[in-house]
């Protein structure tokens, strides 16, 4: 499969960086076969590659970096695998964390956290309230997350408060649904990698992604390195995104787009 936006750019100028990128990281389970190894070791490996990435996102001025970790679907793989890597979030964020403040990251998750285990739960609270100050790049992970799902949720939640007499159906606009969503106060998307070869978004920030560049890689996620990182911001800086008008009038939809389903934290 030929990768999207080739060039031979190596440096990508501030003004042309994405603010968002998100990132489906996808492969593990194939890099470890062809290993020759169980898929909990490449998941393992994966959750190591995800340090570097983050880190490389920042010093790229990056501001918000949104992570698949655990899909909705995925619940339906093996007790063993879907435990592994449970496991590895947990130790993920215990290690990670005191690094994590120091280099002034903050953190958020998106999706149903009620599917994870109690323990996993207060973890995931307590280091989001740990890095809440921090002012640098905002890691977001989603982790029993599906797009439908929370769409469905914003849906609930609306419906509720127009039951509710709280709501004027005639209120209902795109931006009150962003705000309903998991994603509330995080700008939408700007970049959206996927790697090991498929060309799909798996259930991923439906209603985030509308105008969101894609960046299909045959990478497997822990292959993905800094280097590969930045051939997707190299290709997303050689495009021209319209946001559905003509090229003159592209600056200014650029604009009026980034403002669109969510302000800034």
């Amino acid at each position: 499969m030929s990768k999207l936006g080739s060039s031979n750019t190596t440096e990508v100028e501030s003004s042309a960086r994405p603010r968002h990128v998100a990132v489906i990281m996808d492969g593990n389970g194939r890099w470890a076969r062809r290993k020759g190894h169980p898929r909990v070791f490449g998941h393992k490996y994966g959750a190591e590659r995800v340090r570097e990435i983050v880190e490389f996102a920042g010093q790229k001025g990056v501001k918000y970096l949104t992570l698949y970790a655990f899909s909705d679907e995925n619940w339906r793989r093996p007790v063993e695998e879907v435990g592994a890597i449970m496991h590895l979030l947990e130790h993920y964020l215990r290690k990670e964390r005191r690094a994590l403040f120091e280099k002034n990251v903050r953190f958020k998750t998106v999706g149903d956290l009620s599917r994870l285990s109690t323990g996993l739960q207060k973890l995931i609270a307590e280091t989001v309230d740990m890095l809440d100050h921090n002012t640098g790049l905002t890691l977001i992970v989603a982790v029993s997350y599906g797009g439908r799902a929370e769409i469905t949720r914003a849906v609930k939640k609306i419906a509720d408060k127009v039951f509710a007499g709280e709501l004027n159906p005639d209120q209902i606009d795109q931006e009150l649904i962003s705000r309903h969503l998991d994603t509330e106060n995080i700008p939408d998307p700007d970049l959206l990698i996927r790697t090991s070869g498929e060309l799909r978004i798996s259930n991923f920030l439906l209603w985030q992604s509308a105008y969101t560049e894609f960046y299909f890689t045959d990478v497997n996620w822990p292959d993905f390195d800094g280097v590969e990182f930045e051939k997707a911001l190299v290709a997303y800086a050689n495009r021209e995104r319209r946001f559905g008008q003509s090229a003159v009038h592209s600056s200014v939809g650029s604009e009026n787009a980034s403002k669109l389903g969510a302000s800034t934290c």
